[in-house]
């Protein structure tokens, strides 16, 4: 089967603050070059960062990079690897991914409690003619297929795999647990036989989840049903994106009864990850470990 790997490097740095909770890093391309599209109204894209200085969250600098048209899943293994893995989907509403804000900084703190992250570059900016998540849900589910498939090559356990977003993120995480009974493109190779379902959610600031007309009623892609996974959302009343997104979603998660938890918390806005050290909603990652540990950490 072809993976279209490239090695990163395996990492055994010691640094100044003691050892990093990883051991290897690697890189995987989703898609053969021929799947690719790589040209926005005739101009070829390139992908780019395009962080500016108004982009600091807890007085460090936010990544943003655009233009992603290969991507790729960066698998980040721990030291003590626990079986458990967990697919990190940054957020930036389909036109940026914050990549080290919403992506490789909750790698490292998944990897330091041995949880097996993986990194999904999913495609943005959103192409002309295409729906905001369309594409970017074709890179999620053979995100997913690729995971499960070689999941005891990775010392993972094909049924210990989750999905984390942030923001557009967010949405896309709830978007793959509700469209995953039938791939959205062409099968490419083995991987896309097996099952791209996560097993388990993690929904932090989701966007775009209610229906524009109706604030009680869901967007028509996340549409809810008894067989959506275990899910945790994170949430806070001002948040700029209506906090109406995770309460619909939530309230369809308990009305067909899908194991759900949802911390909501006064203040915190929008935009965070996991670099506040103040305030309630700081506590928030240890509420994810926890639920990990309670329900996907065998």
């Amino acid at each position: 089967m072809k993976t279209y790997l490239f090695v990163l490097g395996c990492l055994f740095t010691i640094i100044s603050k003691g050892q990093m909770p990883y051991s290897c890093i690697r890189s995987i391309k989703l898609w053969p070059q021929s799947r690719l599209i790589d040209t926005l109204n005739g101009k070829k894209l390139s992908e780019r960062d395009v962080t500016n200085s108004k982009g600091k969250i807890a007085g460090k600098m936010t990544t943003l990079i655009t233009d992603i048209t290969d991507p790729t899943i960066t698998i980040y293994t721990p030291k003590n690897a626990n079986g458990t893995a967990v697919i990190v989907c940054p957020g930036g509403g389909y036109g940026v991914l914050a990549i080290d804000l919403e992506g490789t900084e909750i790698c490292s703190w998944l990897n330091s409690f041995g949880v097996t992250a993986i990194l999904l570059r999913y495609r943005v900016p959103i192409l002309p003619g295409k729906l905001k998540y369309e594409l970017p849900l074709q890179d999620a589910q053979r995100a997913l297929g690729l995971v499960r498939y070689n999941a005891e090559k990775w010392h993972i356990k094909d049924d210990c795999i989750g999905i984390l977003g942030f923001s557009a993120g967010g949405h896309l995480s709830a978007t793959i647990s509700n469209n995953y009974g039938k791939r959205t493109y062409p099968a490419v190779d083995a991987a896309d036989t097996v099952s791209c379902k996560p097993d388990f959610a993690i929904l932090i600031y989701p966007a775009y989840l209610k229906s524009e007309k109706e604030a009680w009623q869901l967007a028509p892609e996340v549409q809810v049903s008894a067989n959506t996974p275990p899910t945790m959302i994170i949430q806070t009343e001002d948040d700029p994106i209506d906090v109406q997104n995770a309460l619909t979603y939530y309230a369809a998660l308990k009305k067909f009864h899908v194991p759900s938890e949802m911390h909501l918390f006064a203040t915190g806005k929008h935009g965070y990850g996991m670099r506040l050290t103040q305030g309630g909603i700081s506590t928030y990652p240890k509420l994810i470990k926890w639920w990990l540990e309670d329900n996907w950490i065998k």
